[in-house]
Protein backbone atom coordinates (compact mmCIF):
# COMPACT_ATOMS: atom_id res chain seq x y z
CA UNK A 1 0.00 0.00 0.00
CA UNK A 2 1.22 3.47 -0.78
CA UNK A 3 0.06 5.48 2.24
CA UNK A 4 -0.05 4.39 5.85
CA UNK A 5 -3.10 4.51 8.11
CA UNK A 6 -1.12 6.96 10.19
CA UNK A 7 -1.64 9.47 7.37
CA UNK A 8 -5.38 9.51 8.13
CA UNK A 9 -6.75 12.71 9.69
CA UNK A 10 -5.91 12.89 13.39
CA UNK A 11 -9.52 13.59 14.38
CA UNK A 12 -10.98 10.68 12.38
CA UNK A 13 -13.70 8.86 14.34
CA UNK A 14 -12.95 5.50 15.88
CA UNK A 15 -14.38 2.71 13.75
CA UNK A 16 -15.56 -0.84 14.46
CA UNK A 17 -16.24 -0.41 18.18
CA UNK A 18 -19.49 -1.61 19.76
CA UNK A 19 -20.61 2.02 19.98
CA UNK A 20 -19.90 2.43 16.28
CA UNK A 21 -21.87 -0.75 15.50
CA UNK A 22 -24.92 0.69 17.27
CA UNK A 23 -24.96 3.82 15.11
CA UNK A 24 -22.23 4.05 12.46
CA UNK A 25 -23.90 6.84 10.51
CA UNK A 26 -22.29 9.88 12.23
CA UNK A 27 -18.83 8.37 11.65
CA UNK A 28 -19.68 7.68 8.02
CA UNK A 29 -20.90 11.26 7.60
CA UNK A 30 -17.53 12.48 8.90
CA UNK A 31 -15.66 10.20 6.50
CA UNK A 32 -17.75 11.31 3.53
CA UNK A 33 -16.85 14.94 4.25
CA UNK A 34 -13.23 14.66 5.37
CA UNK A 35 -11.79 11.37 4.11
CA UNK A 36 -14.15 9.83 1.54
CA UNK A 37 -11.64 7.16 0.45
CA UNK A 38 -10.18 6.24 3.81
CA UNK A 39 -7.26 3.95 4.67
CA UNK A 40 -7.84 1.99 7.87
CA UNK A 41 -6.84 -1.11 9.77
CA UNK A 42 -9.73 -3.52 10.17
CA UNK A 43 -10.37 -5.47 13.39
CA UNK A 44 -8.76 -8.51 11.73
CA UNK A 45 -5.51 -6.57 11.24
CA UNK A 46 -5.98 -6.32 7.47
CA UNK A 47 -5.44 -2.85 5.99
CA UNK A 48 -8.05 -1.69 3.50
CA UNK A 49 -9.61 1.34 1.84
CA UNK A 50 -13.15 2.38 2.77
CA UNK A 51 -15.16 4.14 0.04
CA UNK A 52 -18.00 6.24 1.50
CA UNK A 53 -19.35 8.72 -1.10
CA UNK A 54 -22.15 7.60 -3.42
CA UNK A 55 -20.46 8.61 -6.69
CA UNK A 56 -17.18 6.90 -5.74
CA UNK A 57 -19.02 3.85 -4.42
CA UNK A 58 -21.04 3.40 -7.59
CA UNK A 59 -17.89 3.74 -9.69
CA UNK A 60 -15.98 1.23 -7.56
CA UNK A 61 -18.74 -1.37 -7.62
CA UNK A 62 -18.60 -1.47 -11.43
CA UNK A 63 -14.84 -0.89 -11.93
CA UNK A 64 -13.25 -3.87 -13.68
CA UNK A 65 -9.88 -2.96 -12.16
CA UNK A 66 -11.28 -4.03 -8.80
CA UNK A 67 -11.31 -7.82 -8.81
CA UNK A 68 -13.40 -10.09 -6.59
CA UNK A 69 -10.74 -12.81 -6.72
CA UNK A 70 -8.73 -12.95 -3.44
CA UNK A 71 -5.73 -14.12 -5.47
CA UNK A 72 -5.18 -10.44 -6.30
CA UNK A 73 -4.75 -9.49 -2.63
CA UNK A 74 -1.14 -8.51 -1.92
CA UNK A 75 -1.61 -9.88 1.58
CA UNK A 76 1.15 -10.11 4.16
CA UNK A 77 1.55 -13.42 5.94
CA UNK A 78 -0.39 -12.30 9.04
CA UNK A 79 -3.43 -11.39 6.92
CA UNK A 80 -3.65 -14.60 4.92
CA UNK A 81 -7.13 -16.08 5.06
CA UNK A 82 -8.63 -13.10 6.90
CA UNK A 83 -10.67 -11.88 3.97
CA UNK A 84 -13.84 -13.54 2.74
CA UNK A 85 -15.92 -16.15 4.56
CA UNK A 86 -14.16 -18.10 7.33
CA UNK A 87 -13.42 -21.69 6.37
CA UNK A 88 -14.29 -21.42 2.69
CA UNK A 89 -10.70 -22.05 1.54
CA UNK A 90 -10.23 -25.26 3.52
CA UNK A 91 -13.71 -26.47 2.54
CA UNK A 92 -12.94 -25.90 -1.17
CA UNK A 93 -15.83 -23.45 -1.49
CA UNK A 94 -13.95 -20.53 -3.03
CA UNK A 95 -15.36 -20.79 -6.56
CA UNK A 96 -18.59 -18.89 -5.97
CA UNK A 97 -19.97 -15.64 -7.36
CA UNK A 98 -18.49 -13.43 -4.63
CA UNK A 99 -14.93 -14.58 -5.37
CA UNK A 100 -14.64 -14.74 -9.15
CA UNK A 101 -14.50 -12.44 -12.16
CA UNK A 102 -15.60 -12.83 -15.79
CA UNK A 103 -15.62 -15.04 -17.74
CA UNK A 104 -16.21 -17.64 -14.99
CA UNK A 105 -18.50 -15.25 -13.14
CA UNK A 106 -20.58 -14.72 -16.29
CA UNK A 107 -20.92 -18.46 -16.86
CA UNK A 108 -21.91 -19.33 -13.27
CA UNK A 109 -24.25 -16.37 -12.86
CA UNK A 110 -26.09 -17.31 -16.05
CA UNK A 111 -26.72 -20.80 -14.68
CA UNK A 112 -28.05 -19.65 -11.32
CA UNK A 113 -30.03 -16.65 -12.57
CA UNK A 114 -32.66 -19.00 -13.98
CA UNK A 115 -33.82 -19.66 -10.41
CA UNK A 116 -34.41 -15.96 -9.71
CA UNK A 117 -36.42 -14.84 -12.73
CA UNK A 118 -39.55 -12.80 -11.91
CA UNK A 119 -41.67 -15.79 -12.93
CA UNK A 120 -39.87 -18.22 -10.63
CA UNK A 121 -39.96 -15.78 -7.72
CA UNK A 122 -43.70 -15.12 -8.28
CA UNK A 123 -44.33 -18.87 -8.26
CA UNK A 124 -42.54 -19.04 -4.90
CA UNK A 125 -44.69 -16.30 -3.31
CA UNK A 126 -47.37 -18.64 -1.85
CA UNK A 127 -44.68 -20.71 -0.13
CA UNK A 128 -43.12 -17.57 1.39
CA UNK A 129 -46.55 -16.49 2.64
CA UNK A 130 -47.18 -19.94 4.09
CA UNK A 131 -43.86 -19.87 5.96
CA UNK A 132 -44.51 -16.32 7.19
CA UNK A 133 -47.94 -17.17 8.59
CA UNK A 134 -46.75 -20.39 10.17
CA UNK A 135 -43.92 -18.63 12.01
CA UNK A 136 -46.30 -15.95 13.31
CA UNK A 137 -48.74 -18.68 14.37
CA UNK A 138 -45.98 -20.12 16.54
CA UNK A 139 -45.89 -17.06 18.81
CA UNK A 140 -49.10 -15.11 18.22
CA UNK A 141 -50.80 -16.58 21.29
CA UNK A 142 -47.89 -15.62 23.57
CA UNK A 143 -48.15 -11.84 23.39
CA UNK A 144 -44.38 -11.46 22.95
CA UNK A 145 -41.59 -12.66 20.70
CA UNK A 146 -38.04 -12.06 19.61
CA UNK A 147 -38.59 -11.10 15.99
CA UNK A 148 -35.04 -12.09 15.05
CA UNK A 149 -34.92 -15.57 16.58
CA UNK A 150 -38.60 -16.45 16.13
CA UNK A 151 -39.28 -14.89 12.75
CA UNK A 152 -36.68 -13.00 10.69
CA UNK A 153 -34.04 -15.72 11.04
CA UNK A 154 -36.00 -18.92 10.24
CA UNK A 155 -38.06 -17.44 7.37
CA UNK A 156 -35.26 -17.01 4.79
CA UNK A 157 -33.47 -20.17 5.93
CA UNK A 158 -36.50 -22.36 5.19
CA UNK A 159 -37.24 -20.44 1.99
CA UNK A 160 -33.75 -20.80 0.52
CA UNK A 161 -33.60 -24.45 1.57
CA UNK A 162 -36.84 -25.07 -0.34
CA UNK A 163 -35.44 -23.27 -3.38
CA UNK A 164 -32.22 -25.29 -3.33
CA UNK A 165 -34.02 -28.59 -2.77
CA UNK A 166 -32.87 -29.37 0.78
CA UNK A 167 -35.36 -31.96 2.12
CA UNK A 168 -37.67 -30.66 4.84
CA UNK A 169 -36.32 -33.19 7.34
CA UNK A 170 -32.80 -31.74 6.94
CA UNK A 171 -33.68 -28.06 7.09
CA UNK A 172 -33.35 -27.72 10.86
CA UNK A 173 -29.70 -28.77 10.49
CA UNK A 174 -29.20 -25.86 8.12
CA UNK A 175 -30.94 -23.60 10.62
CA UNK A 176 -28.43 -24.69 13.29
CA UNK A 177 -25.41 -24.16 11.02
CA UNK A 178 -26.69 -20.78 9.88
CA UNK A 179 -27.34 -19.79 13.48
CA UNK A 180 -23.73 -20.60 14.31
CA UNK A 181 -22.61 -18.35 11.44
CA UNK A 182 -24.69 -15.44 12.69
CA UNK A 183 -23.77 -15.87 16.36
CA UNK A 184 -20.05 -16.00 15.62
CA UNK A 185 -20.02 -13.54 12.72
CA UNK A 186 -18.30 -10.83 14.74
CA UNK A 187 -16.22 -13.08 16.95
CA UNK A 188 -13.72 -15.89 16.46
CA UNK A 189 -13.73 -17.17 12.89
CA UNK A 190 -13.41 -20.78 14.10
CA UNK A 191 -17.10 -21.11 14.95
CA UNK A 192 -18.13 -20.06 11.48
CA UNK A 193 -15.48 -22.27 9.87
CA UNK A 194 -16.80 -25.36 11.69
CA UNK A 195 -20.32 -24.67 10.41
CA UNK A 196 -18.99 -24.11 6.90
CA UNK A 197 -17.22 -27.47 7.06
CA UNK A 198 -20.40 -29.25 8.18
CA UNK A 199 -22.44 -27.53 5.49
CA UNK A 200 -19.85 -28.45 2.84
CA UNK A 201 -20.01 -32.13 3.81
CA UNK A 202 -23.79 -32.12 3.64
CA UNK A 203 -23.85 -30.37 0.26
CA UNK A 204 -21.45 -32.91 -1.24
CA UNK A 205 -23.78 -35.70 -0.10
CA UNK A 206 -26.90 -33.85 -1.30
CA UNK A 207 -25.38 -33.22 -4.75
CA UNK A 208 -24.65 -36.94 -5.03
CA UNK A 209 -28.26 -37.80 -4.09
CA UNK A 210 -29.68 -35.21 -6.51
CA UNK A 211 -27.57 -36.58 -9.34
CA UNK A 212 -29.28 -39.95 -8.83
CA UNK A 213 -32.75 -38.52 -8.14
CA UNK A 214 -33.04 -34.98 -9.55
CA UNK A 215 -36.01 -32.74 -8.83
CA UNK A 216 -37.33 -29.31 -9.81
CA UNK A 217 -34.94 -27.38 -7.59
CA UNK A 218 -31.83 -25.26 -7.98
CA UNK A 219 -29.25 -27.89 -7.07
CA UNK A 220 -30.79 -30.34 -9.56
CA UNK A 221 -30.72 -27.56 -12.14
CA UNK A 222 -27.02 -26.96 -11.53
CA UNK A 223 -26.34 -30.68 -11.90
CA UNK A 224 -28.33 -30.87 -15.15
CA UNK A 225 -26.39 -27.90 -16.53
CA UNK A 226 -23.15 -29.63 -15.65
CA UNK A 227 -24.28 -32.85 -17.30
CA UNK A 228 -25.23 -30.94 -20.48
CA UNK A 229 -21.83 -29.41 -21.12
CA UNK A 230 -21.84 -26.22 -19.03
CA UNK A 231 -18.66 -27.51 -17.33
CA UNK A 232 -19.83 -26.98 -13.76
CA UNK A 233 -17.59 -28.95 -11.44
CA UNK A 234 -18.89 -30.53 -8.25
CA UNK A 235 -16.86 -28.01 -6.25
CA UNK A 236 -18.48 -25.17 -8.23
CA UNK A 237 -21.95 -26.63 -7.64
CA UNK A 238 -21.27 -26.99 -3.92
CA UNK A 239 -19.78 -23.49 -3.70
CA UNK A 240 -22.77 -22.04 -5.54
CA UNK A 241 -25.28 -23.74 -3.25
CA UNK A 242 -23.23 -22.66 -0.24
CA UNK A 243 -23.04 -18.98 -1.15
CA UNK A 244 -26.76 -18.86 -1.95
CA UNK A 245 -27.44 -20.22 1.53
CA UNK A 246 -24.84 -18.03 3.20
CA UNK A 247 -25.60 -14.79 1.38
CA UNK A 248 -29.27 -15.53 0.78
CA UNK A 249 -30.39 -15.79 4.36
CA UNK A 250 -28.51 -13.25 6.48
CA UNK A 251 -29.27 -10.34 4.16
CA UNK A 252 -32.98 -11.11 4.48
CA UNK A 253 -32.76 -11.63 8.25
CA UNK A 254 -31.33 -8.13 8.50
CA UNK A 255 -33.73 -6.61 5.98
CA UNK A 256 -36.70 -7.81 8.05
CA UNK A 257 -35.10 -7.05 11.43
CA UNK A 258 -33.67 -3.62 10.57
CA UNK A 259 -36.81 -2.72 8.61
CA UNK A 260 -39.22 -3.61 11.39
CA UNK A 261 -37.03 -1.87 13.95
CA UNK A 262 -37.03 1.32 11.86
CA UNK A 263 -40.83 1.19 11.55
CA UNK A 264 -41.30 0.60 15.28
CA UNK A 265 -39.17 3.68 15.98
CA UNK A 266 -41.04 5.87 13.49
CA UNK A 267 -44.75 5.65 14.35
CA UNK A 268 -45.80 8.11 11.64
CA UNK A 269 -44.18 6.13 8.82
CA UNK A 270 -45.43 2.85 10.24
CA UNK A 271 -49.01 4.15 10.53
CA UNK A 272 -48.77 5.44 6.96
CA UNK A 273 -47.80 1.99 5.73
CA UNK A 274 -50.42 0.27 7.85
CA UNK A 275 -53.18 2.48 6.43
CA UNK A 276 -51.98 1.77 2.90
CA UNK A 277 -52.01 -1.99 3.50
CA UNK A 278 -55.45 -1.84 5.13
CA UNK A 279 -56.70 -0.12 1.97
CA UNK A 280 -55.42 -3.02 -0.14
CA UNK A 281 -52.62 -0.99 -1.73
CA UNK A 282 -49.13 -2.30 -2.47
CA UNK A 283 -47.39 0.81 -3.86
CA UNK A 284 -46.15 2.16 -0.52
CA UNK A 285 -45.01 -1.33 0.53
CA UNK A 286 -42.90 -1.58 -2.63
CA UNK A 287 -41.27 1.85 -2.31
CA UNK A 288 -41.04 1.34 1.45
CA UNK A 289 -38.88 -1.77 1.12
CA UNK A 290 -36.50 0.16 -1.12
CA UNK A 291 -36.35 2.99 1.43
CA UNK A 292 -35.67 0.59 4.29
CA UNK A 293 -32.85 -0.93 2.21
CA UNK A 294 -31.39 2.56 1.77
CA UNK A 295 -32.03 3.89 5.27
CA UNK A 296 -30.55 1.05 7.33
CA UNK A 297 -29.86 -1.79 4.94
CA UNK A 298 -28.78 -5.35 5.69
CA UNK A 299 -25.35 -5.09 4.05
CA UNK A 300 -23.14 -2.39 5.55
CA UNK A 301 -20.05 -2.95 3.41
CA UNK A 302 -19.93 -4.62 0.02
CA UNK A 303 -17.81 -7.76 -0.09
CA UNK A 304 -14.08 -7.62 -0.74
CA UNK A 305 -12.50 -6.18 -3.86
CA UNK A 306 -8.80 -6.05 -4.74
CA UNK A 307 -7.05 -3.60 -7.06
CA UNK A 308 -5.44 -5.40 -9.99
CA UNK A 309 -3.37 -2.34 -10.96
CA UNK A 310 -2.48 1.07 -9.52
CA UNK A 311 -5.55 3.32 -9.70
CA UNK A 312 -7.03 6.53 -8.37
CA UNK A 313 -10.37 6.57 -6.57
CA UNK A 314 -11.85 9.64 -4.95
CA UNK A 315 -8.51 11.41 -5.34
CA UNK A 316 -6.54 8.72 -3.48
CA UNK A 317 -3.88 6.54 -5.01
CA UNK A 318 -4.58 2.84 -4.53
CA UNK A 319 -1.81 0.32 -5.14
CA UNK A 320 -2.18 -3.00 -6.93
CA UNK A 321 -3.19 -5.65 -4.43
CA UNK A 322 -4.88 -3.23 -2.03
CA UNK A 323 -8.26 -4.36 -0.62
CA UNK A 324 -11.13 -1.95 -1.25
CA UNK A 325 -14.39 -2.06 0.73
CA UNK A 326 -17.34 -0.02 -0.53
CA UNK A 327 -19.40 1.23 2.41
CA UNK A 328 -22.95 0.89 1.12
CA UNK A 329 -24.40 2.27 4.37
CA UNK A 330 -22.41 5.49 3.96
CA UNK A 331 -23.08 5.88 0.24
CA UNK A 332 -26.82 5.44 0.72
CA UNK A 333 -26.92 8.39 3.13
CA UNK A 334 -24.87 10.72 0.96
CA UNK A 335 -26.63 14.14 0.90
CA UNK A 336 -25.08 14.77 -2.52
CA UNK A 337 -27.35 11.99 -3.85
CA UNK A 338 -30.35 11.74 -1.50
CA UNK A 339 -32.44 14.58 -0.13
CA UNK A 340 -32.71 14.46 3.68
CA UNK A 341 -30.78 11.17 3.72
CA UNK A 342 -31.12 10.62 7.47
CA UNK A 343 -34.92 10.80 7.26
CA UNK A 344 -37.02 7.69 6.66
CA UNK A 345 -39.52 8.35 3.85
CA UNK A 346 -41.35 5.23 2.69
CA UNK A 347 -42.69 7.07 -0.35
CA UNK A 348 -39.24 8.17 -1.57
CA UNK A 349 -39.37 7.78 -5.34
CA UNK A 350 -35.90 8.83 -6.51
CA UNK A 351 -34.16 5.99 -4.70
CA UNK A 352 -31.38 4.36 -6.68
CA UNK A 353 -29.78 3.00 -3.53
CA UNK A 354 -26.83 0.62 -3.53
CA UNK A 355 -28.26 -1.73 -0.91
CA UNK A 356 -27.94 -4.72 -3.23
CA UNK A 357 -24.85 -3.48 -5.02
CA UNK A 358 -24.34 -2.30 -8.59
CA UNK A 359 -22.80 -3.67 -11.77
CA UNK A 360 -22.18 -7.31 -12.64
CA UNK A 361 -22.13 -8.35 -8.97
CA UNK A 362 -25.57 -6.87 -8.24
CA UNK A 363 -27.26 -9.24 -5.79
CA UNK A 364 -28.67 -12.17 -7.72
CA UNK A 365 -31.22 -12.97 -5.02
CA UNK A 366 -32.59 -9.42 -4.69
CA UNK A 367 -36.03 -10.32 -6.18
CA UNK A 368 -36.47 -13.13 -3.64
CA UNK A 369 -35.24 -10.95 -0.76
CA UNK A 370 -37.69 -8.22 -1.75
CA UNK A 371 -40.52 -10.76 -1.87
CA UNK A 372 -39.61 -12.09 1.58
CA UNK A 373 -39.20 -8.60 3.03
CA UNK A 374 -42.49 -7.32 1.64
CA UNK A 375 -44.39 -10.43 2.72
CA UNK A 376 -42.85 -10.44 6.21
CA UNK A 377 -43.44 -6.78 7.03
CA UNK A 378 -46.93 -6.64 5.51
CA UNK A 379 -48.05 -9.77 7.35
CA UNK A 380 -46.63 -8.62 10.69
CA UNK A 381 -48.40 -5.26 10.39
CA UNK A 382 -51.66 -6.87 9.31
CA UNK A 383 -51.76 -9.64 11.89
CA UNK A 384 -50.13 -7.76 14.80
CA UNK A 385 -51.34 -4.16 14.39
CA UNK A 386 -50.41 -3.21 17.97
CA UNK A 387 -46.85 -4.53 17.72
CA UNK A 388 -44.47 -2.54 19.93
CA UNK A 389 -40.86 -2.67 21.12
CA UNK A 390 -40.36 -4.52 24.40
CA UNK A 391 -36.94 -3.00 25.13
CA UNK A 392 -35.27 0.38 25.12
CA UNK A 393 -33.33 1.00 21.91
CA UNK A 394 -30.19 1.62 23.99
CA UNK A 395 -30.48 -1.93 25.38
CA UNK A 396 -30.46 -3.58 21.95
CA UNK A 397 -27.21 -4.95 20.58
CA UNK A 398 -26.04 -5.18 16.99
CA UNK A 399 -24.07 -8.16 15.79
CA UNK A 400 -20.42 -7.38 15.33
CA UNK A 401 -19.03 -8.08 11.91
CA UNK A 402 -17.57 -6.32 8.95
CA UNK A 403 -20.00 -6.89 6.09
CA UNK A 404 -23.50 -7.34 7.49
CA UNK A 405 -25.55 -5.04 9.72
CA UNK A 406 -28.22 -6.61 11.89
CA UNK A 407 -29.67 -6.80 15.38
CA UNK A 408 -28.90 -9.68 17.73
CA UNK A 409 -32.45 -9.58 19.10
CA UNK A 410 -35.64 -7.59 18.55
CA UNK A 411 -38.01 -8.18 21.50
CA UNK A 412 -41.61 -7.11 20.85
CA UNK A 413 -44.98 -7.25 22.61
CA UNK A 414 -48.56 -7.32 21.33
CA UNK A 415 -52.01 -8.43 22.36
CA UNK A 416 -52.15 -12.24 22.31
CA UNK A 417 -54.38 -13.65 19.59
CA UNK A 418 -55.57 -17.08 18.55
CA UNK A 419 -53.45 -18.65 15.84
CA UNK A 420 -55.04 -18.60 12.39
CA UNK A 421 -56.41 -21.86 11.08
CA UNK A 422 -55.18 -23.09 7.73
CA UNK A 423 -56.82 -21.19 4.91
CA UNK A 424 -57.49 -18.05 6.95
CA UNK A 425 -54.57 -16.13 5.48
CA UNK A 426 -54.10 -14.91 1.94
CA UNK A 427 -51.03 -13.67 0.15
CA UNK A 428 -50.52 -9.94 0.59
CA UNK A 429 -48.80 -9.59 -2.76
Amino acid sequence: MNDSPADAPADAPELFTWEFATDPYPAYAWLREHSPVHRTVLPSGVEAWLVTRYADARQALADTRLSKNPAHHAEPAHAKGKTGIPGERKAELMTHLLNIDPPDHTRLRRLVSKAFTPRRVAEFAPRVQELTDRLIDNFIEEGSADLIHDFAFPLPIYAICDLLGVPREDQDDFRDWAGMMIRHGGGPRGGVARSVKKMRGYLAELIHRKRENPGDDLISGLIRASDHGEHLTENEAAAMAFILLFAGFETTVNLIGNGMYALLRDPAQRERLQRSLDAGETGLLETGIEELLRYDGPVELATWRFATEPMTLGGRGIAAGDPVLVVLAAADRDPERFEDPDTLDLARSDNQHLGYGHGIHYCLGAPLARLEGQTALATLLRRLPDLRLAAEPTDLRWRGGLIMRGLRTLPVEFEPQAAATQGDTLSTL
